[in-house]
This record gives structure tokens, C-alpha cells and sequence, in this order.
């Protein structure tokens, strides 16, 4: 009977988090090692489910770099980054899209279904939900060499996201899971950062909670010590000594920009860690780092 009690002891404690965040939307970006191991995906996909049932509207905005990059090496074809950006020429496109829109997303899809949600794919074109736009090119710079000017191709940024395909499946009990594709003005397709897409869909519906999936247990100080609440005035001083640095970056920046447009509050915890999700929203302590403002 002792271990009823205490199952009995974690709902209470979940209780007061289940009332604050009641008909709120959170969104969460999905990726990394939790999208590989077995286990980790069948519960996450139940942690999903569950937020949906207890009456919280979880979006979920998925990766998929690895699986595009196993694509393409079956094709011959070599993946080339600069900057963290994959160079995404017509054929890698093509690529990118099938492998994100197509497998990748029904795969997670299917998994909220089979056990027992109700998931719904997306990607960028559906509904008009993300406009993007090429981005800008590239200087590298390289000891010894001149400058060089690299066109990053259907590598893109988004431009606006329009919510109402989101807020309407939120309604009808739906969960959205979404594939980072763009399409521009012109009809072309982009390849997006998943992480910048969770952002701006985060600011768009006005998301009580922004969520970042990685594989480390967050932000560290400059002694390898997990950094659990970091405000916006911190920030840039961090970057500058280095203790923020490489992939980091730009999961930060998207985290201050979906706090500075609204969204209440954001999260960079460890996907490797089973029901990650569920520890950072319903627990006392949470995981990983949470960027806050600064009051």
C-alpha cells in the first residue's frame, strides 16, 4: 500500500502545476536522443498525450538532421554545414522535405496515436502556418585564406507564422505536431531551424511555455555546473566569456526572443532524460536551466 501513497503524494504535488497551466499551450521542440531511443519516443509521445488529457494544449515542433543526414549518405550525397546551417541546395530540399514532412513526422504522429492521442502533422505549407525567406549568405573566414561568400541555398528564417491553423486543432482537442518547412512568397521551400520555428510558433499563439528538448542537461557555468534559472540580463555577458557558446546560441537567442514577444516562460532541459517534459512542468524542482525575465 506504501507505494500507492506515495504515487498519490506525486499527483498532489503535481496538482497546484495542473491548475496553473489548465487551457494554457505549450509548446514543445522535439529532437535530439529523444527522438532516436525506442523508449525515450514511445514516452514522450505518452507524455504528450497526457498533457492533452489532464486539459494542457501541447504543439510539438520536431527536428529530424540526423535522419536527413542517413538520407542522403544512402543517396551519395555529402551533408555540408556552416555556422550549425546545413547548405540546402534543390536536391537536398527535396530531400529535407520528404525525410522532415513525410517520415519523421508521421513517425511521431503515429506514436501519439497508437497510444491514444489524437496528433495531427503539419508542416510550414499547410494552412499557410510558416512563411520563411532565404537566408542571407554566409562569409567564412579562414586562417590563411581569403574571405569566402557561401549562398546557403533553401537553408531559411521565418518570416510569420499564422496561428489560426494551431489555435483550431487546439480546440477541437487535436495535437499538432509540426514539420520546421517554410515556403516563401515565390512558392519556393525552405529548410528552417527546428528550434527557431518552436520560437516563433511559441510567440504566435501566445504559448505559456516554451520547451527545448536537447542532449545536455542545460545551460553550464564556466565549472561544467548545470546553471538552473538564467535571466535575459545575464545573457550576453556569458556569451562574451564563452561560457554560452557553439549550438547553444541560438537556443538561447530563440528563447529571450519568445520571452521579449510574449511567451510566459521558456526551458532548455535534457531529452535524454525519460519524461523529461513532464519533470519541468509539473514537478517542484524541474529540470534543466529556465531563461526568465528580469524582474
Amino acid at each position: 500500500m506504501k507505494k500507492y501513497i506515495e504515487k498519490i503524494k506525486i499527483l498532489h504535488e503535481a496538482l497546484p502545476y495542473i491548475r496553473e497551466f489548465y487551457g494554457k499551450t505549450i509548446v514543445v521542440k522535439y529532437g535530439g536522443s529523444a527522438m532516436v531511443d525506442e523508449a525515450l519516443r514511445k514516452s514522450f509521445a505518452k507524455d504528450i498525450i497526457l498533457m492533452k488529457y489532464i486539459g494542457l494544449n501541447p504543439v510539438v515542433v520536431h527536428g529530424g538532421g540526423p535522419k536527413i543526414g542517413e538520407f542522403l549518405k544512402k543517396l551519395g550525397k555529402d551533408s555540408r554545414f556552416v555556422d550549425g546551417i546545413r547548405v540546402t541546395d534543390e536536391e537536398t530540399m527535396d530531400v529535407v522535405e520528404m525525410v522532415l514532412a513525410g517520415k519523421v513526422n508521421k513517425e511521431i504522429v503515429g506514436f501519439i496515436n497508437r497510444f491514444g492521442g489524437k496528433a495531427v502533422g503539419l508542416s510550414g505549407k499547410d494552412g499557410g502556418l510558416i512563411k520563411g525567406r532565404k537566408l542571407d549568405p554566409v562569409k567564412v573566414e579562414r586562417d590563411g585564406l581569403p574571405p569566402e561568400i557561401i549562398d546557403l541555398g533553401k537553408a531559411g528564417d521565418v518570416v510569420s507564422v499564422n496561428p489560426s491553423i494551431v489555435n483550431s486543432l487546439d480546440r477541437d482537442r487535436f495535437i499538432p505536431v509540426i514539420a520546421p518547412v517554410g515556403v516563401g512568397d515565390d512558392g519556393e521551400t525552405y529548410n528552417i531551424n527546428a528550434d527557431v520555428v518552436a520560437g516563433r510558433v511559441a510567440q504566435a499563439i501566445r504559448a505559456e511555455k516554451l520547451i527545448l528538448l536537447t542532449d545536455v542537461k542545460g545551460i553550464m557555468d564556466g565549472e561544467g555546473k548545470l546553471i538552473p534559472t538564467l535571466k535575459l540580463k545575464d545573457i550576453d555577458a556569458l556569451i562574451e566569456k564563452g561560457v554560452i557558446s557553439g549550438g547553444m546560441i541560438p537556443k538561447v537567442r530563440c528563447c529571450m526572443d519568445a520571452l521579449k514577444e510574449g511567451v510566459g516562460k521558456t526551458h532548455i532541459i535534457d531529452g535524454r532524460l525519460s519524461h523529461a517534459a513532464l519533470l519541468e512542468v509539473f514537478t517542484d524542482a524541474g529540470i534543466g536551466t529556465e531563461i526568465m525575465h528580469d524582474e
